[in-house]
């Protein structure tokens, strides 16, 4: 790693382990004395935390539904300019690096997923999100929809609002794919099972290999 400033993305279906592998790699970055920022989508801000209150049913829309897909959309992208300009832009422009569990790779995911197969979903979401900053390098981490359900199983938590069978075999396709979504984008898909440690070195071999 030079001195230069990185942002960096871990993308996956819920129970890839993003969350575990973020904070593994933060760890690895900050043992070579790097300056080095965690964070999350949705994020702690005040759009991302109503954003969580959705995703777990306990802020619906008007009729007691949850809010549509391109309500979600919009939601998101607020949430994420509001996300680069408090959290992420400060520290890469510092030269940190700033390691995020999802970003706008989600939004095309999820939304356009969930749209109802709207031929217009990825492109008008792509729009929402053109002013986002763009990350070094966003790493999918692949694993089957059934490993990741048994995974979110062992939690014991209620599920969220996308975390149905249906949705998440869809977003496995998707999330595989994902380079041809985000073709402008540096994707790379790891494979995500195996031990943790394993799956951290992949990720660290991923980076190496691809980030000068």
């Amino acid at each position: 790693m030079n001195k230069k400033g990185r942002f960096f993305v871990l993308e996956g279906i819920d129970g890839s382990g993003t969350t575990t592998q973020v904070k593994c790699l933060h760890a690895r970055l900050e043992q070579q004395g790097l300056l080095v920022r965690s964070t999350c989508e949705p994020s702690k801000g005040p759009i991302g935390s109503m954003i969580r209150q959705v995703l777990t049913g306990r802020l619906l829309a008007a009729g007691s539904q949850a809010p549509s897909w391109a309500a979600m959309a919009l939601l998101f992208a607020a949430d994420r300019l509001d996300h680069v300009a408090a959290e992420i832009e400060p520290i890469v422009e510092a030269g940190g690096i700033v390691i995020s569990d999802r970003y706008d790779a989600s939004s095309l995911a999820y939304q356009s997923v969930t749209s109802g197969g709207d031929p217009g979903a990825l492109d008008w979401i792509r729009s929402l999100n053109r002013h986002a900053m763009r990350p070094d390098l966003t790493i999918v981490l692949d694993i089957s929809s059934e490993h990741a359900s048994a995974r979110r199983q062992a939690r014991g938590e209620e599920p969220e609002l996308y975390e149905r069978s249906e949705i998440q075999l869809a977003l496995s396709s998707f999330y595989r794919n994902l380079q041809t979504h985000m073709p402008n984008d540096p994707v790379v898909v790891v494979d995500g099972a195996g031990s943790i440690d394993q799956v951290t070195e992949r990720i660290v071999s991923a980076i190496e290999s691809t980030i000068a």
